[in-house]
């Protein structure tokens, strides 16, 4: 079977929840849920082997993250940074980790980053959603897109749940858990990330670094079925030396997470390239075997070099592992 590595893997920390826990509105996770992110260990080496995964790259799920005070945060993240370090030390051939950073004091979440790159061997960072409101295309976090270049590890860029005023306006006044679930991963998620991804573009984050490199889930949040509209629209107003669909093409990746059917994974292969693209699974919010399962319907249209590309060439030489 060939080596599969999965990117947008999640876990949490004790200490995470206990901290997050007067901000979750009550949404703790279910408690079977929580117990698969708890385990950094023996539990989660049994689902991987269950579907073949060798390697997964373990990210917080950060929810609840971005409300902590500046200071919490930053001190929690270094905890939580250790703590994942403390697990791939256990099992270094089959886990690895993105950085949590505490973005509310962005110089300081730019040197956490250079610590977790070069003394705990992590492969970049996740960063979830808006922070205070505002995008990551605000100039003050700067210093983190800085030092990712610096180090050569990409971004991960995340869904998290939207600003209240965005929560009010947008996917309020529905029954039940509807307005919820709308404001997640019913569709707000993946809107908000794709929007923040050009955000990212046009305010010319790219052009200044332009060896940045961003990594975007869920099969590359509509943006691959948007993306001849969008350049087309943006590009002219925004003034870049290129034009937004060549950025998208040259800084960003896309993973499959939670995507498990073949017409989007089809878009996306067709729009930006099979070069672009890596498996992933996003557990355990998504079982490892549906995710198998995907992976083996994609043999039929791909030859076995493009599937060893896809489910671990391509991560190999991103986060040169």
């Amino acid at each position: 079977m060939m080596r599969t590595i999965t990117l947008e893997e999640h876990f949490v920390t004790r200490d995470f929840l206990r901290a997050t826990g007067p901000y979750m509105g009550g949404r703790a996770q279910p408690a079977p849920l929580q117990e698969q992110l708890l385990d950094l260990g023996a539990g989660r080496l049994k689902a991987m082997d269950e579907a073949g995964i060798d390697l997964q790259v373990l990210s917080l799920a950060a929810i609840g993250f971005d409300a902590l005070p500046a200071a919490t945060a930053t001190s929690l993240a270094r905890d939580i940074n250790d703590e994942l370090a403390a697990a791939v030390e256990a099992n270094p051939s089959r886990l690895a980790g993105f950085a949590t950073l505490g973005l509310k004091e962005p110089e300081r979440a730019a040197e956490e980053l250079t610590r977790c790159v070069t003394r705990l061997g992590f492969k970049g960072a996740l960063l979830d959603g808006t922070t205070d409101g505002l995008f990551l295309d605000d100039p003050r976090f700067t210093p983190v897109f800085e030092a990712a270049v610096a180090l050569k590890v990409p971004i991960y860029l995340h869904p998290a749940a939207p600003p209240e005023a965005v929560r009010k306006a947008y996917f309020s006044g529905l029954p039940g858990e509807l307005g919820h679930l709308l404001s997640i991963a019913g569709w707000g998620w993946h809107a908000e990330t794709g929007l923040h991804t050009l955000r990212l573009i046009v305010s010319g984050l790219f052009a200044r670094l332009p060896e940045l490199q961003v990594i975007l889930g869920h099969m590359g949040e509509g943006l691959p079925y948007a993306l001849a509209r969008s350049s087309g629209i943006l590009s002219p107003a925004a003034k870049l030396p290129r034009t937004v669909a060549e950025y998208l093409k040259s800084n960003v990746s896309i993973t499959t997470s939670g995507y498990f059917t073949p017409e989007p994974f089809r878009c996306a292969r067709e729009v930006v390239g099979l070069d672009r693209l890596l498996f992933s699974v996003d557990y355990p919010f998504s079982p490892n075997t549906r995710g198998r399962d995907f992976l083996r319907t994609l043999a039929k249209e791909l030859t076995d070099d493009e599937m060893r590309a896809l489910s671990a060439g391509h991560a190999e030489r991103l986060l040169k592992l």
